[in-house]
């Protein structure tokens, strides 16, 4: 009966196009691998919006749905359940009438976790719905424990644990009342929750002479979340140096630390840490380093059918460079490890050099550069060279000496993929130029380059028509065949979203090297006639691919703008 009923969830989200059926049907299959319920997985992994998902359920099982925004903690029956059993069930009881007990979850197709319930309290179970999220700080907020707080399972708790009490046997009595500061730990825990639960991409902790200011950049945009009292500072930022196992009593040079928090039994969240004195005290910012590998799929990247196509073309050759280039921020490091997911499979050999290794990838061999012991990019491609790789990663081609050992690569029978800090395909190929690659080499060597940017989604419960005249229109880019059928959209703002915005999706520019492209560029072209004979091909530049991103209504012509110059 459960199978039929979580099935049933699945079967309509399919058929509201919510999911896709794929989708759903691997979703369905990882659930049940890591014993969790459906909704939790969707939600952990970003799959579908947990709003949308508790209306679906509460359409499909006739069960209300409730805002626990007006949820009184002080009725929370403590008693009645203990904590295990709500984390493990995500099942949160509101209130006990008679010989009922009202619960609120977020997956009534969970009927395990119902059973499990009932057997324990002896109590009938009425049920409600919320959403995932809701639920989720509401559950938190009744269990207000500092670890308990993110979700910690226990060996990361114990681990956690470990690094405070190592550091209290090195340092004075007043750094162990510090640290053992239970306040302070439940604040620091919901700083890196609640980053993780926006979709924050790194957080910002900046010491002032009046002031300790807490930013997120979420979106690729940085907001203030916080700003504690100034008093609070060396004990915040102590609390964060010892959970990074890095040194606390040194506070003159940077350092570079980590802190993993696993999150539940298939989703952990790396942090990668680094401090820097600063004339105040020490500025930390902590990246987010989601190594959840479900979400490298690149039917949710952004690409155009043909764009992906050639991608996906590009891979499936035995030797040839991919190129991803694009500024800091603009989603590079992703399109590349969705490639490497790909093109992980038994029968191939795969090594990656990266300054850090971002994502974990199981069958891949990562390996972490180190310049100060002589371990750079470049002499970790000449021993991958060295073990009969399929298809070799390289972080970044940032010196002659890594682009010449890169391009003899590609041309050996080798697939490498790699990135370069340009802003179009054209320069990208200027650039190998430039650091004194020959034309020929690099005609023959790369076989694919992709330029990107990301920009900002907008809001789909509160977007608003925008009426834009017709020749600005035309200055925009949008010919005047398309006008009469236009709707543009721009943002509004409201309790779903940041400024009009949620979420990011890649704009791309996808080039092949054809022949065609290849005898221009050993006839030496400059960036402009390589990116003339691009249009003259099909190839999309990154503003038409823009464009078509705002006629679907997808970002703004602001956003556009924002992220694309020229």
């Amino acid at each position: 009966m459960a199978a039929i009923l979580f099935n049933s969830l699945a079967k309509q989200l399919v058929d509201q196009s919510i999911l896709e059926a794929k989708i759903a049907e691997e979703a369905l299959k990882e659930a049940q691998k890591h014993q969790v319920s459906f909704v939790t997985y969707l939600v952990e992994n970003r799959l579908a919006d947990p709003t949308v998902i508790a209306i679906l359920a509460s359409t499909t099982f006739g069960l209300p749905l409730v805002d626990l925004s007006a949820f009184n903690v002080e009725q929370f029956p403590h008693t009645l359940i203990n904590e295990k059993l709500i984390r493990e069930h995500n099942a949160l009881p509101i209130f006990k009438r008679g010989s009922r007990l009202f619960i609120c979850i977020a997956d009534p197709s969970n009927l395990h976790a119902l059973d499990n319930i009932k057997f324990a309290t002896g109590l009938n179970l009425e049920i409600v719905l919320t959403s995932e999220i809701h639920l989720q700080k509401a559950i938190d907020t009744c269990l207000d424990d500092g670890t308990a707080e993110l979700g910690l399972a226990g060996t990361e708790a114990e681990d956690l644990d470990e690094a405070v009490e190592l550091e209290t046997e090195e340092n004075t009595q007043s750094s162990q009342e510090d640290i053992k500061d239970a306040p302070l730990v439940r604040f620091v825990n919901k700083i890196l929750l609640d980053a993780i639960r926006t979709g924050a991409s790194d957080i910002h902790v900046e010491p002032y002479e009046n002031q300790l200011r807490i930013r997120y950049r979420a979106d690729g945009i940085l907001k203030e979340v916080a700003t504690p009292p100034k008093s609070f500072t060396n004990r915040l930022l102590s609390r964060l140096k010892v959970m990074a196992k890095m040194d606390i009593s040194e506070r003159r040079l940077p350092q570079d630390g980590r802190i993993k928090l696993k999150l539940s039994k298939f989703r952990s969240v790396d942090f990668r840490v680094n401090s820097l004195p600063t004339l105040w005290g020490e500025k930390i910012c902590l990246r987010i380093l989601d190594s959840d590998a479900s979400k490298l799929n690149i039917d949710h990247l952004g690409y155009e059918n043909d764009q992906k196509a050639l991608f996906l073309d590009a891979l499936a050759q035995p030797q040839g460079m991919i190129l991803v280039t694009g500024p800091t921020g603009s989603g590079k490091t992703l399109s590349l490890y969705t490639g490497l997911k790909i093109l992980n499979t038994p029968e191939r050999n795969i090594s990656t050099a990266e300054d850090p290794v971002e994502i974990n990838l199981p069958g891949i061999n990562q390996v972490n550069v180190n310049p100060k012991i002589g371990l750079d990019f470049s002499t970790a491609l000449r021993a991958f060279l060295r073990q009969h790789p399929d298809v070799v990663m390289v972080g970044e081609v940032r010196d002659l000496e890594t682009a010449e050992i890169a391009i003899k690569a590609a041309q050996t029978g080798h697939l490498v993929l790699s990135t370069l800090h340009t802003n179009s395909a054209a320069e990208t190929l200027m650039r190998l130029h430039s650091m004194g690659i020959p034309s020929f080499n690099i005609a023959t060597a790369v076989s694919l380059i992709i330029a990107q940017r990301l920009a900002r989604r907008l809001c789909n419960y509160c977007k608003q028509r925008l009426d834009i005249p017709e020749t600005s229109l035309l200055e925009f880019g949008f010919s005047s065949e398309e006008i009469p059928n236009l709707k543009i959209y721009g943002p509004q703002g409201c309790a779903q979203c940041y400024q009009g915005y949620k979420g990011r999706t890649g704009i791309y520019e996808v080039v092949k090297i054809t022949d065609a492209m290849a005898r221009i560029i050993m006839e030496n072209a400059n960036a402009i006639e390589i990116a003339d004979q691009a249009r003259k091909e099909g190839f999309m530049d990154l503003r038409t691919a823009g464009l078509k991103k705002v006629k679907a209504g997808i970002t703004s012509l602001a956003e556009l703008n924002r992220v694309i110059t020229g």
